[in-house]
């Protein structure tokens, strides 16, 4: 059994869209679970708000759980919207950008 601090209540079941609130102007993000084989985090992106693009040396998992964003990788903009999902490669330039006020899961795994 792992010994790593949990970031969220084990063991009981929790709202996920509860756990960030929307901030006007600003992206929210908490970290879900935090380990050295991967991490979770939950971020709440306000309307126009986007994360500028950059690499990441390893895949990461986004999980849409409000709203529109669009997500470019290798500069190609993909619209993902509620329900969907999207697998961004590690070493990949990719950005982000909310349409819409979004929620979104994303899921990093640490591995080569």
């Amino acid at each position: 059994m792992s010994s790593a601090k949990a970031e969220v209540p084990v063991a009981q079941p929790v709202p996920l869209a509860d756990l960030v609130n929307y901030q006007e102007g600003s992206i929210v993000s908490r970290v879900l679970v935090g380990r050295e084989t991967g991490t979770i985090t939950l971020f709440a992106f306000d309307e126009e708000q986007a994360l500028s693009e950059h690499t990441a040396p390893f895949d990461a998992l986004v999980q849409m759980l409000e709203g529109e964003m669009e997500i470019s990788i290798d500069r190609k903009p993909l619209s993902v919207k509620t329900g969907s999902v999207v697998l961004m490669p590690g070493n990949h330039p990719h950005a982000l950008r909310a349409v819409t006020k979004s929620k979104m899961l994303l899921t990093m795994i640490r591995s080569s």
